[in-house]
């Protein structure tokens, strides 16, 4: 790698951890390309270099989360699929938690509709969620933990976040995202455990 690419990666990581601090303190909202590059002491120009607006640099931060839960699920190989969940869920809720109800009203927002999302040049962030349980499943299958008749598709599909969101922040997700782990996920995945 030349010099000119680790100063750009270097940028491009200091306005990620700026526009990260900036998006706990103050929220999706408030935050702005503007602050985001004052904060970092770069030029705005240079944030266009590397997102095409807040909202691809706030996907960027919140994928960065998950991809360390999806690391950390696919190193658990002596945990069971019912502990992998539960983890799963419960970082969930504390990303949910972590960047706010705003940012996850965005993520709704461009899951319900779309076409109200600005342009995005990957998946929406609901396909990203989809994608990471499906594989989690898919993989649960592939070690022998679940039945290979598992409705991979049809377990997927979970709505607490928007429960969040629609509720204005009353609905509570980490203490939902405790009971749902402890009470359903058993129950939900009991019959597609396989036997050891």
């Amino acid at each position: 790698m030349t010099k000119r690419q680790e100063k750009a990666l270097l940028t491009r990581q200091k306005l990620l951890d700026t526009a990260e601090d900036l998006l706990k303190t103050n929220g999706f909202n408030a935050l702005s390309v503007d602050d985001i590059t004052k904060t970092a002491g770069v030029a705005k120009g240079t944030f266009y270099v590397y997102f095409k607006h807040k909202e691809a640099i706030a996907a960027e931060i919140c994928r960065g989360y998950f991809k360390e839960i999806e690391n950390q699920i696919t190193k658990m190989k002596d945990k069971d699929i019912i502990t992998k969940l539960s983890l799963y869920f419960d970082n969930f809720m504390n990303a949910v938690e972590l960047y706010g109800i705003h940012i996850c009203r965005e993520w709704v927002r461009s899951s319900i509709d779309p076409n109200t999302a600005p342009d995005n040049d990957d998946i929406s962030k609901w396909q990203y969620d989809y994608n990471m349980l499906e594989n989690i499943l898919n993989n649960a299958i592939k070690n022998n933990e679940l039945k290979e008749n598992t409705p991979v598709q049809t377990l997927t599909h979970y709505g607490m976040m928007t429960c969040w969101c629609m509720s204005d922040g009353t609905f509570e997700p980490k203490k939902w995202t405790k009971k749902f782990a402890d009470i359903q996920l058993k129950a939900v995945f009991g019959k597609y455990i396989k036997e050891k």
